[in-house]
């Protein structure tokens, strides 16, 4: 195996950060202004080499502050989370870079696993470039990438041979991951609107707004977004920013004070949306900036009776019987492009509304909770029973002793645990401490085996980290659960130590392993499944603990797991 694929994935990122160019080239390279790839690359590796978040934001905002409307739109669009659809299978490209390269395909394939990362791989085995093209970032993506859907096999690869040839290695590493489709830089929205917000000298929370429904990767998009307060107009179908909840670890009456000041409400499980009507259009919003009219069209069609200038946030729940079905079955809907009539009646949904964002055409978040909730009755209050629209139920508690009575029942309501807002709270953007908590229910555990383990990727390349758990069923193990949270990087060094020396088979990334070591497994909630072996599937698993004290023999079997659906889970 080539030596570069041989060093730890942290001593190959130390090298990129670190390497300066020498003798001759150096001098070229002094004198000449980098290219847009160039400085978004420099930006990416900056960001990778800290975990402060000031200088994080520091580097966005001295990126932005120098970068071209034409390339930093293309940045903001990157670095929101959003991602080009990949074009060409990675065994096609593995196929070039073999050729380009002279190696073996079977030794690109076996870099690919010690490496973890198909983008650095590629970048590591490649030879030097050729030239160095300062190519812009809009160009490299609308001229380089963009152009190959339309392209045959013969065109495709000679586009991106010749941009291979023109990059060095850690510009055609971030060119790489944005021909995959793969691209994911270390920082969250949050911080690119604090940056935005500082290179504009505006408040982030409009920056915020502005980005919502996702940022067309044009310059005159980018210059809107950073435009002073007074030069843009919010209009259009853009959602709101969503006020998100802080998980409460104590209980309420030790942080937030009299029960008075506080609403409490069921915690749903499952897909935060906002429902608009502007004018004579509705649409329907997911958490994840997604149009969803399609998947869920009588919400959107109840949306229509809905006075224009109005915007609603809620929960889309399947829905049956005045209570929520399994998140399973809303899995039905997601995806489609057009609901069939037949899935519409077999999957009911509702609009669990929590919220009123907008009235008659003014932004009503800045209102204090207890108004907002008062007018979102009120307007509801005139549709029918049958009506996809509700508002969320208040839970009828005068105490904190009463609200933990009712979080104990959530489950057999087919709820996740409670909502607890401050009544006197305006409707914030994001994580504000102290407005919003979610007091979930108490998770559940199960003892299970190690049985299978794949290789993890970015940082965790070459360690076996991502884990599959199973439990008994007679003299059985069964898979139910895969997860790869929760061990500390001791823990996680020893397991793929076991992982190693005990693989009995190998199954493409997966490696079997003897199954001897028994972990605790936490999860929220469990779900009849057909579409797994096991017949259930849980939500959100994660390691808890290393069951050091426990022999396999003695984890838990997959009856046990089946009784807490009795239980109330998949009511």
């Amino acid at each position: 195996m080539p030596a570069c694929c041989r060093r730890p994935t942290r001593e190959r990122w130390k090298s990129r950060t670190s390497r300066r160019p020498t003798g001759r080239t150096a001098g070229r390279t002094a004198r000449r202004r980098p290219g847009e790839v160039e400085r978004f690359t420099r930006l990416y590796l900056a960001i990778d080499a800290t975990t402060r978040t000031s200088e994080k934001v520091s580097h966005l905002r001295d990126y932005f502050a120098s970068a071209a409307p034409a390339d930093a739109a293309w940045a903001v669009f990157f670095l929101t989370g959003h991602r080009l659809r990949r074009v060409i299978p990675p065994k096609t490209l593995r196929a070039w870079v073999a050729e380009a390269s002279g190696y073996p395909p079977w030794l690109i394939t076996a870099c690919r696993e010690r490496v973890g990362d198909l983008a650095e791989t590629m970048s590591l085995l490649l030879p030097a470039a050729e030239t160095h093209d300062p190519l812009p970032l809009h160009r490299a993506v609308e001229e380089r990438i963009a152009p190959l859907r339309r392209c045959d096999e013969e065109t495709q690869r000679a586009l991106v041979t010749a941009t291979w040839a023109a990059l060095p290695d850690d510009m055609r590493f971030v060119w790489n991951k944005l021909l995959l489709g793969s691209f994911r830089f270390g920082v969250g929205r949050r911080l690119v609107t604090r940056a935005l917000a500082k290179v504009a000298d505006i408040e982030p929370a409009i920056v915020a707004h502005r980005l919502m429904g996702g940022l067309t990767p044009t310059p005159e998009a980018y210059t809107q977004l950073v435009a002073s307060e007074a030069d843009v107009v919010e209009a259009g179908l853009r959602p709101y920013p969503f006020c998100l909840a802080h998980g409460l670890d104590d209980p309420p009456s030790e942080t937030c004070g009299s029960r008075v000041d506080w609403q409490v409400e069921w915690k749903w499980d499952g897909i935060r949306a906002q429902l608009l009507r502007r004018g004579d259009d509705v649409v329907v919003w997911s958490r994840g900036e997604e149009i969803v009219n399609e998947q869920f069209p009588e919400i959107a069609a109840a949306g229509a009776d809905l006075p224009p200038g109005t915007t609603l946030d809620g929960e889309i729940l399947a829905w049956s019987d005045d209570r929520p079905l399994p998140f399973a079955a809303l899995q039905r809907r997601l995806g489609r492009r057009m609901t069939q009539l037949a899935l519409w009646t077999e999957v009911p949904v509702a609009f669990i509304a929590f919220d009123l964002l907008e009235q008659s055409g003014g932004d009503a978040r800045e209102r204090p909770l207890r108004e907002r909730r008062a007018a979102l009755e009120t307007l509801l209050d005139g549709f029918d029973a049958l009506s996809p629209l509700r508002p969320a139920p208040i839970v009828p508690a005068a105490t904190w002793a009463e609200v933990a009575a009712a979080r104990a029942e959530a489950r057999t309501r087919g709820a996740e645990g409670l909502m607890i807002k401050r009544l006197d709270a305006a409707y914030g953007v994001g994580r504000e401490r102290g407005v919003w908590w979610k007091w979930k229910v108490d998770p559940h555990h199960v003892d299970a085996v190690l049985i299978a383990a794949e290789r993890g990727h970015g940082r965790r390349a070459g360690l076996f980290t991502d884990y599959t758990f199973g439990l008994w069923d007679g003299e059985v193990l069964v898979p139910v659960a895969k997860a790869y949270s929760g061990l500390t990087n001791e823990e996680i060094r020893a397991v793929d130590r076991h992982v190693r020396a005990t693989t009995r088979e190998r199954h493409g990334p997966v490696h079997v392993v003897t199954p001897e070591l028994v972990f605790e497994i936490a999860f929220e909630r469990v779900q009849a499944s057909t579409r797994h072996r096991s017949g259930v599937a849980v939500r959100f698993p994660r390691m808890t603990r290393w069951r050091t004290d426990k022999k396999p023999e003695e984890a838990d079997t997959l009856p046990t797991l089946k009784r807490l659906i009795d239980d109330g889970d998949a009511a």
